[in-house]
């Protein structure tokens, strides 16, 4: 075939779609970038149409890794006839027996954060997913005025109850529950992990609901340079790899001073050296964040962090759409099916 048959090429890849159970996959295919890669060894005055013809390829395969998709979720379901008596329909198979269900594949590398910090020595709670004013901004050092507090980027109920936006609305409860340790000569060292909730519009990127993982450690001599080596130390664990890690300041209103945390992304991934990725905030904890909880700033020093999972699952296996997660897509989930 040759290099310039556009429509050899699309006759072909649409054929692979209709056969595949992983359609998505013909995205990468090879020779989509072969095509676009003829367009910069083509003559100036042929690269338009030629290119047009290249994206028609593109739009063509997309359409129909859509329709095998929701051939493949429809396969083998009969319609249940709602007026008919449960006699009826229950004769069909129309349960899946539990040895044939999988975990969501977000529970399970959920499961994968959380084992990795508590092999580390991190206790591991769940976070809430309705809360107050006070844990999610007060108690945060979040000023009056802050505009995270108005309704255009957080959610609240008509009683004024908070769907929390992160997970660092458990920090203050987790701070006041291990003062007692820390005054008797030990040390805080918890993660809180769960679904947040932000008024976002929906795209490849962004979801109105995800989850988080926040971590907080509070000791004596609590220092940046151990934060980061916790933090360099979960990743690696995580990727299975070394990663060269970096920071920039940011501002947090609960963290002083402030942090942007960013991996070079995996090579076992394709990432290249200088393709940096921003993973999560953290920072060391804001003295009147520890004040907030009866925490004496000028005897202990801590840290915290909080990230994303789904942009680390993401990242670790080449998922292009945050959407897909929320979808209820089978041709994705089998994808993790073990």
């Amino acid at each position: 075939m040759s290099t310039y048959d556009v429509e050899g090429v699309k006759q072909s890849l649409l054929e692979r779609v209709a056969s595949s159970d992983t359609p998505r996959d013909v995205l990468k295919a090879p020779e989509i970038r072969e095509l676009y890669g003829v367009i910069a060894t083509l003559p100036n005055e042929e690269r338009g149409a030629f290119g047009k013809q290249v994206n028609g390829v593109k739009v063509a395969i997309e359409a129909a890794i859509e329709a095998r998709e929701n051939e493949l979720e429809s396969a083998d379901v009969q319609p249940i006839d709602i007026t008919a008596p449960w006699d009826v329909n229950s004769t069909q198979p129309r349960l899946l027996p539990t040895e044939q269900g999988t975990q969501h594949p977000l529970t399970k590398e959920l499961e994968e954060v959380a084992d990795i910090f508590t092999r580390m020595g991190f206790e591991a709670i769940e976070s809430r997913q309705i809360d107050d004013d006070h844990h999610m901004f007060g108690a945060l050092n979040f000023p009056e005025d802050h505009p995270a507090r108005d309704g255009y980027d957080t959610f609240r109920t008509e009683e004024g109850f908070i769907p929390p936006a992160h997970t660092s609305t458990m920090q203050h409860r987790i701070l006041k529950e291990g003062k007692a340790k820390l005054e008797a000569g030990g040390q805080i060292a918890a993660i809180s992990y769960g679904r947040v909730f932000r008024n976002e519009d929906v795209d490849a990127t962004h979801e109105h609901t995800f989850y988080q993982c926040e971590g907080v450690f509070v000791s004596k001599d609590a220092t940046l340079g151990q934060m980061l080596g916790t933090l360099r130390s979960f990743f690696e664990t995580y990727y299975g790899q070394a990663l060269r890690v970096k920071t920039q300041p940011a501002y947090f209103p609960f963290v002083e001073p402030g942090l942007e945390f960013a991996i070079e992304k995996p090579a076992a991934i394709g990432g290249k050296p200088g393709e940096w990725l921003e993973m999560l905030g953290c920072g060391m904890i804001h003295p009147n964040v520890l004040k907030e909880a009866g925490i004496d700033p000028t005897h202990y020093r801590g840290f915290a962090w909080g990230g994303g999972i789904e942009r680390l699952v993401m990242l670790k296996y080449g998922i292009e759409d945050l959407r897909h997660f929320e979808s209820a897509k089978l041709a994705f989930l089998r994808k993790f099916a073990s």
